[in-house]
């Protein structure tokens, strides 16, 4: 092992599990170099199936240089309806050509509109929108730019195999940078300030907070809202540019607002997207969880088998064969007595040990992971009952796979990668291990 980048260690990322030196070099120089397309898993009837059945029309859109959201956004102006009739399956980062699922609710076919930079092509109708986690994996192509050592990605390679116990390679299921704000990561302060309860600082945090890696001018502007909070919220939306749009909306709450205090500063949060409401709590999740699996590799408990007190989940049925993917609804608490029987499904891919999403519903595992789990909580000053809020906020919480493991094809010239992932996991989480770079590089 080695210490992680400082900068992903605000993140709770404290470790790099290979010792070997990166490649360096960086990802995303250009769309074209970071290619995603989903693994899709949600059936659809025919195009000329009744509208009034099948109310969601579900197209698959190749982007180029899109953010998720504002391809929802600029879909539904052009088509004249709510971004809230706009649903899809994973969200998906801007520098990127990412072919993904989406639904529009109560469109035809022909109302479709010219995106620049989007192909659009209708596959069908649905009951139902297609939701977030829509989707069994992504595939990804990526090639790095300017790799100082190409040659250091090949004992990468074999560390990760010697941790994922065989011949796939794998990592801790690390949240990468995008879960928190790869420019500016504080989605996670701000979940963890709405689980304490403190609706102004939530607010404060996603306007005013700054970070080293975004624009200058986006930095002095929420220094000098900073300065003036709480003093005419009008006059200090005016101060922000308008690309930051969600902070304007938030400010702009509250100078529309009918009352002072708490309930203010939660209305003003209502306004932003239902997907970007449940991303504060789901961060604040992500933070805890990066910290416990920190703690289960400094412990030196294996990831790739069970120990005494884990909580372990077992495969999808439903899975592609190649493409392993837990099921968080179907657990087992491993006892000392069980340990052996338990890592022969671990070992064949049908078990994968676990740590929480810690919501209101949790269960927290025994013996050290237990441990682990309970004292990161209390470093936070969390406990179940906290996620216990209002509307998009509230969580019941889940647990995920401590250890994502995948076929790793390397390319030497020019050095790139193909793989598949579970959903829910990062390409970025993979790589930093081969690139080794500031996490600015891998975003």
């Amino acid at each position: 092992m080695r210490d992680a980048h400082p900068r992903e260690r605000e993140v709770g990322v404290e470790w790099y599990v290979s010792d070997a030196d990166g490649t360096g070099g960086r990802l995303r120089a250009t769309p074209e170099a970071f290619r995603v397309r989903e693994l899709e898993a949600f059936d659809t009837e025919p195009l000329d199936a009744d509208p009034g059945s099948y109310p969601h029309l579900v197209l698959r859109a190749t982007l180029r240089s899109w953010d998720t959201n504002d391809f929802a956004g600029a879909l539904a102006a052009k088509l004249g309806i709510s971004r809230e009739r706009v649903s899809w399956a994973g969200t998906k980062d801007k520098r990127a050509v990412t072919t993904q699922l989406f639904s529009v609710e109560g469109v035809d076919v022909a109302a479709l509109p010219e995106l620049d930079e989007a192909a659009m092509e209708p596959l069908g109708r649905a009951g139902r929108p297609v939701l977030f986690g829509d989707l069994a994996g992504n595939e990804f192509e990526i090639r790095v730019t300017e790799p100082e050592a190409p040659e250091h990605a090949d004992p990468v390679t074999e560390t990760l195999r010697a941790f994922a116990g065989g011949d796939r390679v794998g990592v801790p299921n690390y949240f990468g940078p995008q879960r928190f704000g790869s420019a500016r990561p504080v989605t996670h302060e701000v979940g963890l300030a709405l689980l304490r309860g403190e609706w102004e600082a939530a607010v404060w945090q996603y306007v005013c907070a700054r970070s080293e890696a975004e624009p200058d001018a986006s930095s002095e502007a929420r220094v000098a809202v900073a300065e003036r909070w709480g003093n005419d919220w009008g006059a200090l939306t005016e101060l922000l540019p308008r690309r930051l749009s969600y902070e304007r909306s938030l400010l702009q709450g509250l100078a529309e607002a009918d009352e002072d205090g708490p309930a203010a500063f939660r209305a003003a949060l209502e306004r932003l997207p239902s997907n970007l409401q449940q991303l504060f709590v789901h961060a604040a999740q992500s933070y805890a969880f990066n910290r416990m699996l920190s703690a289960r590799l400094e412990r030196g408990l294996p990831f790739d088998a069970a120990v005494a007190g884990d909580v372990v989940c077992f495969a999808d049925r439903d899975a592609p064969e190649h493409l392993p993917l837990p099921d968080p609804d179907r657990t087992q608490r491993v006892t000392a007595e069980r340990v052996d029987t338990v890592n022969r499904h671990v070992e064949r891919g049908r078990a994968f040990v676990t740590a929480p999403l810690v919501g209101t519903d949790t269960e927290l595992a025994d013996g050290e992971q237990g441990e682990i789990e309970r004292d990161v909580l209390a470093d936070l000053d969390l406990a179940r009952e906290d996620f216990e809020l209002p509307g998009e906020f509230g969580s019941t919480g889940t647990r995920r796979a401590a250890l994502v493991t995948t076929e790793m094809a390397v390319g030497h010239d020019p050095l790139t990668f193909s793989f598949a992932l579970p959903k829910g996991s990062y390409a970025t989480t993979v790589l930093r291990e081969y690139l080794k770079v500031d996490p600015a590089a891998l975003s």
